[in-house]
């Protein structure tokens, strides 16, 4: 099995993790959808990270769709067998700061300063600060000692957001979410996965 994709993609990077959580083997090719994009394509055309290419040749793109054939070849789950709907609801929440900061990262570092639309970036903070403000509110709950999904993925999503919108989303404002982050990043399945 075969994961695509470079490791400062959350979306990558919570696979990747799972991966490791579920003791199942996979190699790893950290290609660019930007610098790499011709040999990308040659593995998917669409050029989509993560890309995942099973042992049988079979090509996966989406976090959320990959991990959920990991799960099905596994004989292990990450997902806490009750309170589903509240741990999807986090996974959700996680996963839209991470689309939030990747528009916002799109928009600073692909269009000229001159193109960049103000308006958008403040709606984008906006709902980015609505998604931390809502996971924040639970944090307390988070813990890493069992290292579930929505942990990996809310874990993930935040030192994403630290590492390219930091000046956007601040430690002060957050300081449960960063202490959790913190924590689950001294992890084994974490510091073996770090951000390239």
């Amino acid at each position: 099995m075969q994961l695509i994709g470079m490791l400062d993609s959350p979306y990558v990077r919570r696979v990747a993790i799972t991966l490791k959580r579920l003791a199942i083997p996979f190699e790893h090719k950290s290609l660019s959808v930007f610098r790499d994009f011709d040999t990308f394509s040659q593995i998917n055309p669409i050029v989509k990270a993560p890309t995942l290419v099973t042992d049988d040749g079979v090509v996966l793109v989406d976090s959320t769709l990959i991990l959920q054939y990991i799960e099905g070849i596994s004989a292990q789950s990450l997902m806490p067998e009750t309170a589903k709907p509240e741990a999807l609801r986090l996974i959700g929440l996680a996963l839209m700061a991470c689309d939030k900061t990747v528009q916002i990262v799109y928009e600073r570092t692909l269009r000229p300063a001159e193109k960049q639309y103000q308006p958008w970036l403040e709606r984008v903070a906006k709902q980015l600060h609505a998604a931390y403000g809502q996971l924040e509110q639970m944090a307390h709950t988070f813990t890493c000692d069992s290292l579930l999904q929505p942990e990996i993925t809310i874990a993930v999503a935040w030192r994403f957001t630290q590492l390219y919108t930091a000046d956007v989303i601040t430690l002060a404002e957050y300081p449960q979410l960063a202490a959790f982050s913190a924590q689950a990043e001294t992890l084994p399945e974490f510091l073996s996965t770090p951000v390239e």
